[in-house]
């Protein structure tokens, strides 16, 4: 039996089209047109639509996929990975309208965090983009700077959801 190369496109029987994208010594991690990344058995019931050979110079899913958080990391807006406080997590935020007569609304938790995080960070980068301006003079640069800690300030309320306190927001501190 020939082993399959990373590129290989096979036709499987259940799952339809797909390109292999990683092999180990038992299965091959075949991205599907409509079923997405599966699993299969190296011996499964598949047809050869275009064999790469195993010996190609090639670079592994995982590989790919390390890569690519990698260059995310380095220019997205998002400066670091935050953890969610433990005991919050899988937990869910429920919403109860005051008229009595709406429905609640449920929202787990770690959603209602990872937009908390999301919008801190984009107030982070808006901050260096601010400082970093040629076409604000320093008193603009000051003013808008002091209306961002505000900004921060009234995110305080939400610091109980973060799990290290250098990850929380931080608003005007009292002289």
């Amino acid at each position: 039996m020939q082993l399959l190369g990373i590129g290989s496109r096979i036709q499987h029987n259940e799952l339809g089209k797909g390109v292999v994208t990683n092999v180990t010594s038992k299965h091959y991690w075949v991205t599907f047109i409509e079923n997405g990344l599966e699993t299969i058995d190296i011996d499964s019931d598949f047809e050869v639509i275009e064999a790469v050979e195993d010996e190609v110079d090639s670079v592994s899913f995982s590989d790919v996929e390390n890569s690519l958080i990698t260059i995310l990391r380095k220019w997205s807006d998002a400066s670091s990975i935050t953890p969610i406080a433990d005991k919050w997590k899988k937990g869910t935020l429920v919403l109860e309208p005051g008229d009595g007569k709406s429905s609640n609304k449920e929202i787990p938790i770690d959603t209602f965090f990872h937009k908390i995080v999301m919008v801190r960070d984009r107030i982070r980068v808006m901050e260096q983009k601010i400082n970093a301006s040629k076409n604000l003079v320093d008193q603009e640069k000051v003013d808008l700077q002091q209306y961002i800690t505000r900004i921060y300030g009234s995110f305080t309320s939400f610091n109980v959801l973060f799990k290290s306190k250098e990850d929380q927001f931080v608003g005007e501190r009292s002289k």
